[in-house]
């Protein structure tokens, strides 16, 4: 309807020039003058036709008041925050008239399509920002920027029917719910990074369990394999020693000596697990007098520095604990380094550590996070905390992680 209306605007504006500019002597800037004048003023004429085919083929269409109205009724509705997008195109189509109308939401450096009018239309592609601004989308009639508090957070772009233009009203109501868009997408984008959040610690905690497992298992395995053959060995000797007692003096003496050297052995043993499942000497004298007693094992050169540190809630030692002794291992296997530093600063509220090595160093972005470096971040995770790691080829690492700690008590 819209390409016959213009077919016979045209026909019209070309007849009567033609027709004007014809006579005995025909003249060619007569019709062209005459064609100008008539296609500017039947101009408001195809508008209003126009305008009356639109409203016999799209029903009668909302004033600007009206579209207004329900926008605001909708945003101050009980609509959840991903449903807001879909009725904002619906409103800004059928308010404008528009073909197509598409609201944007800026995700990282572009532009992602959130929602469109018609639903069923196929999704457009990402648009690249120009310098942190809105560039022209090609295929629109108009496209406008969405602000909050100054933050560039989306657009709004609408097509029009070939052939319409847009009105000044319609440019303006375009612009009107534009302004009042804001508040919408930063609800949505606020609503997709909780959302990514909730799945992150839901990951995290799925991670947490299996590493929880497969300690378990680890530590079965080990008193099964080692504590416990020794003491089935230990006992088994004793018995045998007092059956040797009563024939053999020196020899069940000479048994029960091996069975004591055994016994520190095994009791060294119980020891190592037992600094595997939370260490004595965190308990009793906490942070800096257990990573010390590790780097004084450690393969590595080891220095520990450290600020204002007291004893703070077992959960949160443990985790630093933990953490730095993560570290420490990877810089062993991994690192070939030849000094290694462990930083340990308390202030207010905040306690912070390091762990920097010259080694070798990797790629994070490459590589990602291994399971250790994950199972450290979830640890700091789980207390309110984060982990970072900074890498590169050749130039060393430098792991860090900060946790929220209120002190216990004076070390």
């Amino acid at each position: 309807l819209a390409a016959f209306i213009t077919a016979v605007y045209v026909g019209i504006v070309v007849g009567i020039g033609a027709a004007i500019g014809q006579g005995s002597k025909p003249n060619l800037g007569l019709s062209i003058l005459a064609t100008a004048v008539v296609a500017v003023a039947f101009q408001p004429v195809r508008e209003r036709v126009q305008r009356f085919a639109n409203h016999l083929v799209y029903g009668r269409r909302a004033t600007p008041y009206e579209v207004l109205s329900e926008f605001s009724s909708r945003m101050a509705g009980t609509y959840a925050a991903e449903d807001l997008p879909p009725r904002m195109a619906r409103i800004l189509a059928e308010g404008t008239g528009s073909r197509e109308a598409t609201v944007w939401l800026k995700v990282g450096s572009e532009l992602r399509a959130e929602a469109s009018w018609p639903a069923e239309r196929e999704a457009p592609d990402l648009v690249a920002l120009a310098d942190g601004e809105l560039p022209e989308i090609a295929g629109t009639s108009l496209s406008l920027p969405v602000h909050h508090r100054g933050e560039l957070l989306g657009a709004l772009t609408l097509s029009k029917q070939a052939g319409e233009r847009l009105t000044p009203a319609e440019h303006k109501l375009a612009s009107d719910l534009a302004s009042q868009a804001g508040l919408v997408l930063r609800n949505v984008r606020l609503t997709e990074e909780l959302l990514h959040r909730l799945e992150e610690l839901q990951a995290s905690r799925q991670r947490i369990v299996a590493a929880q497992d497969q300690e378990r298992r680890r530590l079965e395995r080990n008193i099964h394999d080692g504590a416990q053959q020794q003491l089935v060995a230990l006992a088994v000797k004793i018995r045998l020693a007092r059956r040797l007692w009563a024939k053999d003096p020196e020899k069940a003496n000479d048994l029960l000596e091996q069975t004591e050297r055994e016994v520190s052995q095994a009791l060294e043993d119980l020891r190592d697990l037992a600094r595997g499942i939370y260490p004595p000497l965190l308990a009793d004298q906490g942070l800096v007098a257990a990573l010390e007693g590790q780097a004084r094992r450690s393969a590595v050169p080891t220095r520990i520095e450290t600020e204002g540190i007291g004893r703070y809630p077992q959960e949160a030692e443990a985790a630093v604990y933990f953490c730095v002794l993560e570290a420490l291992q990877n810089v062993a296997k991994y690192a070939r380094a030849g000094r290694v530093s462990v930083r340990l600063a308390a202030d207010g509220g905040s306690f912070e550590f390091a762990i920097v090595d010259d080694g070798v160093g990797f790629d994070p972005q490459a590589t990602g996070y291994g399971t250790g470096l994950e199972g450290m971040a979830d640890r700091l995770a789980a207390l309110g905390g984060e982990l970072e790691v900074r890498s590169a080829p050749g130039e060393g690492t430098a792991v860090k992680g900060r946790l929220p700690v209120r002190t216990r008590e004076p070390a």
